[in-house]
């Protein structure tokens, strides 16, 4: 048996586009050439691994089973060919980091400048939510993952990073600004405030959820964003309040654009975390990078304690 790179490629291309003709658009082949290369590798296999519907291929248990080990094959191929360039010389290795908002925005610039200085890296960052980058893992489209919130991916190795504080925000001409200046903020209060919330699938937003639901009655959304920039400064605006990392907003209140609402809540925290594919083979270099990301927790919680 004979199985190709090339084959899997194809396999994985179809996949993701449900049929050879929008797969050969990936791979650069015709479509003739895609179903023969589809053909050929469940010949090798000798079983079907496609139900065929139409002209639509949807992929059956067969190659469920086998679309890890393919995706594994190639993100193993990749890695070899960054290792090198085409004289055989030594490159800057790429680290391929998918990290959500917050993280990729605030926290992850400084851990990549602290290990730049001890190792000659190619850094590709892709920011996105924390559902899509749970994904993107899950894809090796990515070769690891930092995140914000719960990781609902079953072939995933989750692992607590960072402990992040959460404060709430406002414009310090916020209703609730002004009585702040008196007394605190009761959940009371808070119940009835109009709130700046991240979109559905956000881990910001599911940690706030999860943080206030114990203790307010409602969470009455004044608006939806996409990012936390967006909800900090439309905050500053006066257009609600806000949970947000003090990270994020930490800029605007040394402003004086945002105030922290003193409240009678309890210190508001959440876990950041490390993501993997179990089946990924990680460089020396990802796993330099990783063991510098859990240095610089240890020591952030040393000085915490």
């Amino acid at each position: 048996m004979k199985i190709s790179l090339r084959q899997l490629q194809i396999f994985i291309a179809i996949c993701k586009s449900g049929s050879t003709k929008a797969a050969a658009e990936f791979v650069s082949l015709s479509q003739s050439a895609t179903s023969a290369s589809l053909i050929e590798l469940e010949s090798l296999l000798n079983v079907e691994l496609f139900d065929r519907i139409g002209k639509k291929l949807v992929l059956n248990e067969n190659g469920r089973q086998i679309l890890p080990q393919a995706m594994q094959a190639m993100d193993i191929g990749h890695s070899i060919q960054d290792q090198f360039n085409l004289n055989g010389q030594h490159q800057k290795s790429t680290l391929h980091i998918g990290a959500s908002t917050t993280i990729g925005n605030y926290l992850l610039p400084s851990l990549l400048s602290q290990y730049s200085q001890e190792a000659a890296i190619l850094p590709k960052i892709e920011i996105a939510n924390t559902s899509n980058i749970s994904v993107a893992v899950a894809n090796f489209e990515v070769d690891f993952g930092l995140i914000e919130g719960p990781c609902h991916e079953s072939d995933l190795m989750v692992e607590k990073w960072l402990e992040d504080e959460l404060i709430i925000v406002s414009s310090k001409r916020h209703p609730l600004a002004l009585k702040n200046l008196k007394s605190k903020i009761t959940n009371k209060d808070l119940s009835k405030a109009e709130w700046l919330l991240r979109e559905s699938r956000s881990g910001t937003r599911e940690a706030v959820e999860q943080l206030l639901k114990n203790h307010l009655d409602t969470l009455d959304s004044a608006g939806e964003f996409s990012n936390s920039e967006a909800i900090k400064h439309s905050a500053a605006e006066g257009l609600g309040i806000a949970c947000l990392s003090r990270a994020v907003v930490a800029d605007l209140i040394e402003l004086g654009k945002l105030v922290e609402l003193t409240t009678t809540l309890p210190p508001l925290t959440r876990n950041l975390y490390i993501i993997q594919n179990k089946y990924k083979v990680m460089s020396r270099w990802n796993q330099g990078f990783l063991e510098h990301c859990r240095a610089v927790a240890r020591i952030k919680t040393s000085q915490k304690n």
